[in-house]
């Protein structure tokens, strides 16, 4: 008889033998609590976003750290107040860079042609490339890397919902073009054999944005915000170049003497607690950040069967239990914080989204510092355009005419 992923699960890490008829009706129970945790939410929750839908969907992983404080909230903010309104689409800079469809590699390639797309002043995602993302030398970029489990749509609206809450949160931070990595991560077959495969390809995401990531200039702030895989990604493609610049690569610029600052913000990491060690496999990208920030959960449940991703590892998520401040060298800001008292036992993006004292913490980490008077000219204005040189513009109605 096959039993589900649960099950097996279950009985791997249980030393002694279940009766079969109890075996089922545990399994059963926790595959309806895990599930009930990580099913997307339902889509009549967009009335909470006016100008833009809220995601579609959330990513499923199957299945008090040392150096961690807890949120440190005021009264009266719990983590359920839905934030303010965000701007309508036509005053945010937002694009797109996308890998789906691209084949998977060993190593960061010298030339890459991921599709390109940016968001017009109606709303309307357009085709472009990578000279228009580029196009204005000096403006900060947020890169946001989402995690598993997404279509392309899905993808784009997280994007579009991060960029709302923080121009929202922090208007001054609204000022940095927001670029969504979108990489294929497609719902696909059961829950631990899709989150294998996902951990797989997230090496080859990471040499597609480290190459993406070669082509930014020295003097251009950037902030990375990855979430759970997207975390992944993210370190993944820093250690890549790192790696390329050490040998000698002349097609990468340089990441770990750069004029500019880089801000990394790391949510749910779905990423080995030991990832910046001393003797752990990221430690080598210190010298590429200026400010690491950290949002766990020890509550997640999700995270909680990281372990069984990659059996080799045998460690837990950094996402799940944080990591000693001690790790970090001076020199480089660090904080981290466990959510669980706010977002619970839930892996969705959108809960930290959805907290007010959250997306404080997410905006401020990320955009505090790229834009300044280092390089005052080269931000969008606070009424601003949408990065191309179109002046924004009001739209009427509820939604964005081309979003979707």
């Amino acid at each position: 008889m096959r039993l589900d992923i649960l099950t097996v699960i279950r009985a791997g890490a249980t030393p002694r033998r279940l009766a079969p008829t109890m075996l089922s009706i545990r399994a059963v129970a926790w595959l309806a609590a895990l599930m009930a945790l990580l099913l997307p939410a339902s889509r009549g929750a967009t009335a909470e976003v006016p100008w833009c839908a809220v995601p579609a969907q959330d990513e499923d992983l199957p299945g008090a750290g040392e150096g961690l404080s807890k949120a440190g909230l005021t009264s009266g903010e719990e983590g359920d107040e839905p934030g303010s309104p965000p701007a309508p689409c036509g005053e945010r800079d937002v694009w797109s860079v996308i890998t789906r469809g691209l084949p998977e590699i060993g190593r960061m390639p010298q030339h890459a042609r991921p599709a390109v797309e940016s968001l017009d002043a109606r709303g309307c995602w357009r085709k472009t490339d990578l000279d228009g993302l580029l196009s204005t030398p000096g403006q900060p970029l947020l890169v946001f890397v989402h995690g598993n489990r997404y279509d392309h749509a899905s993808a784009r609206e997280q994007g579009l919902l991060l960029a709302a809450r923080t121009r929202a949160t922090c208007p001054s931070t609204a000022k940095v073009r927001t670029v969504i990595f979108s990489w294929p991560s497609d719902k696909q077959g059961i829950l631990l054999q899709d989150s294998r495969a996902k951990y797989e390809r997230a090496v080859t995401e990471g040499h597609y944005l480290a190459w993406l990531l070669s082509q930014v200039e020295p003097d251009r702030p950037v902030a990375i915000v990855g979430y759970s895989y997207g975390a992944l990604i993210a370190l993944e493609a820093l250690e890549d170049l790192v790696h390329a610049e050490q040998a000698g690569r002349s097609d990468v610029r340089s990441w770990t003497n750069r004029s500019a600052p880089l801000h990394l913000v790391l949510v749910a990491a779905a990423v080995r607690q030991d990832a910046f060690a001393p003797r752990g496999p990221y430690h080598e990208i210190f010298p590429c950040i200026d400010r690491l920030t950290i949002l766990s959960n020890s509550s997640d449940i999700a995270l909680r069967f990281f372990e069984y991703v990659d059996r080799s590892l045998r460690t837990e998520a950094l996402g799940h239990i944080g990591m000693p401040a001690a790790w970090i060298p001076r020199g480089i800001e660090f904080s981290q914080v466990d959510c669980a008292e706010i977002v619970g036992p839930s892996h969705r993006l959108k809960n930290y989204l959805n907290s007010s004292s959250l997306m404080r913490r997410i905006c401020s980490a990320a955009g505090r510092g790229l834009c300044d008077e280092t390089h005052p000219t080269d931000c969008l204005n606070a009424t601003g355009s949408d990065g191309a040189g179109t002046p924004s513009v009001e739209l009427s109605g509820t939604a964005c005419p081309c979003n979707r």
